[in-house]
């Protein structure tokens, strides 16, 4: 039988969100490293482009997958020139918007927490890309969607713009992307602009989840004393644990863990935004017990691991390590994904499994 799993009475743990992209997201590379920070910032380099462009890299996102339109040339040559070797980022073509938003995607899964961003062309551009950044926001990965608007002069001059549905609106894009988006920031002009980048680059670390900007077309390549090279480190407030709650928590799990019989670990995919995957795998060592995967967690657990037994597709399927399992301790919120067809059949036997370990007195999820 499993080792009795012991509570460990340590300090409740603080997420201390550093403001280095080592840090927040992926592993620098030498020449990242070795760049060395710039007091200040010439006019020429406090623009809002390359003020983005250092922000970007800031937290990780070192390449920004690009599809060139008129709306967001500008955008593109300040980043641009944002070199990597000084800070910035480098820009990679991809042959459709749609491409750069999936590109974006795997970058941000790639990266271990990392964060992805692509940069597209108004309403046309943005529309297409949406599909993959709706995507993005279902599997929880902060990606950051950059869309050059158009010229700020433009809003409220009822004026009717190219790439847009033949209306003088210009928020049709904006109301698409609020349903898929955990923030919007509409930046129109330079004053409030620094605040708003700011703020859905931090609301996309902190949730997990993607964020529009939209970038006047005219805006990117004024300078603004806002942009200067180091204007405000880029902080994220740290999460704190009640370490009385923490240890009562923990105390109750084992001990209910304990007078189980074999029980399973089920692995899902909100591991990657809790960074759990390790202490998971660390768990599964201390305990015993046998492990599984969601598919949607599918590669979040090593499947060579000693007590991994397989995929987890249906809690009642045919396999015999379900059929003797007595107690799940799932790693996500609410019951396990079951992604057997029909989808009758899927809820069907959830709630027969339910049903099933309520009659016998035992609690099937923890």
């Amino acid at each position: 039988s499993p080792p009795p799993l012991r509570p460990r009475t340590t300090s409740a743990p603080t997420a201390t969100l550093p403001t280095l992209a080592m840090d927040i997201g992926s592993i620098p590379s030498p020449a990242d490293a070795a760049a060395p920070p710039s007091a200040a910032a010439t006019p020429r380099e406090a623009t809002l482009g390359r003020h983005l462009a250092r922000r970007l890299a800031e937290v990780g996102a070192r390449e920004v997958f690009t599809v060139p339109g008129d709306f967001n040339l500008t955008l593109l040559d300040e980043l641009e020139a944002e070199q990597p070797s000084g800070g910035g980022v480098r820009l990679v073509g991809c042959c459709n918007e749609l491409n750069a938003a999936y590109a974006a995607d795997g970058y941000a899964r790639a990266r271990d927490g990392g964060v992805g961003a692509c940069a597209v062309t108004f309403t046309v551009g943005g529309l297409s890309a949406i599909n993959a950044v709706a995507g993005a926001f279902s599997e929880n990965l902060p990606v950051i969607c950059i869309v050059g608007g158009p010229n700020s002069n433009d809003y409220g001059s009822n004026r009717i713009l190219h790439h847009t549905i033949g209306i003088p609106d210009f928020t049709q894009e904006l109301r698409c992307f609020q349903n898929v988006t955990c923030y919007q920031a509409v930046v129109n002009n330079l004053e409030d602009a620094h605040e708003q980048i700011d703020t859905a680059i931090s609301t996309a670390l902190k949730e997990s989840k993607p964020v529009y900007i939209s970038i006047s077309c005219n805006l990117p390549s004024i300078p603004h004393p806002t942009f200067s090279r180091h204007p405000v480190p880029f902080f994220l407030s740290p999460r704190l644990s009640n370490q009385m709650n923490l240890e009562a928590a923990v105390e109750t799990a084992a001990a209910f863990l304990n007078k189980s019989v074999k029980p399973v670990l089920v692995g899902g995919p909100k591991m990657r935004v809790a960074k759990a995957c390790e202490a998971f795998v660390e768990l599964a060592d201390a305990c015993g017990y046998p492990v599984a995967v969601m598919p949607s967690a599918k590669g979040l657990v090593p499947e060579h691991h000693s007590r991994f037994i397989e995929g987890h597709h249906c809690p009642a399927g045919p396999s015999r390590d379900w059929e003797w399992a007595c107690i799940w301790v799932c790693s996500d919120e609410g019951l396990p994904a079951c992604t057997c067809n029909p989808a009758e059949e899927e809820h069907s036997c959830l709630r027969q499994l339910q049903s099933d370990f309520c009659a016998s007195g035992r609690t099937p999820f923890l």
